[in-house]
């Protein structure tokens, strides 16, 4: 059984940081691909960042040079560090994994979830 359990997160400041952690057990063989996703009342979830089985991360335009992904294989851990935040960045985050080896960038195609953490920035 794969488990994604979150913590962090929280009330920022406009240009605050937080830093979000996913611990993920369950897992068999090889690295997985892993992604952050967001979503905002009134708005479809989004990819924020993913990282693939090499260890090559991909970010939406709008977070990149703000935020960055990082995993602890040795500890089965996933982050997402994010800095210089701003009211855009308030939703919902989600750790995410895909059923498979493969990764992928839309939401429907990955099959575990963390619960959720929300992130609000006030300006």
């Amino acid at each position: 059984q794969v488990r994604l359990v979150q913590s962090g997160g929280g009330s920022v400041q406009t240009g605050g940081s937080l830093r979000l952690t996913c611990v993920r057990s369950g897992y068999t063989g090889s690295r997985r691909c892993m992604g952050w996703f967001r979503q905002a009342p009134g708005k479809s979830r989004e990819l924020v960042a993913r990282i693939d089985n090499r260890g090559n991360s991909t970010y939406a335009d709008s977070v990149k040079g703000r935020f960055t992904i990082s995993q602890d294989n040795a500890k089965n851990t996933l982050h997402l560090e994010m800095n210089s935040l701003k009211p855009e960045d308030t939703a919902m985050y989600y750790c995410a994994a895909p059923s498979g080896p493969l990764c992928y960038n839309q939401w429907q195609n990955y099959n575990y979830w963390g619960q959720g953490t929300q992130v609000t920035v006030s300006s």
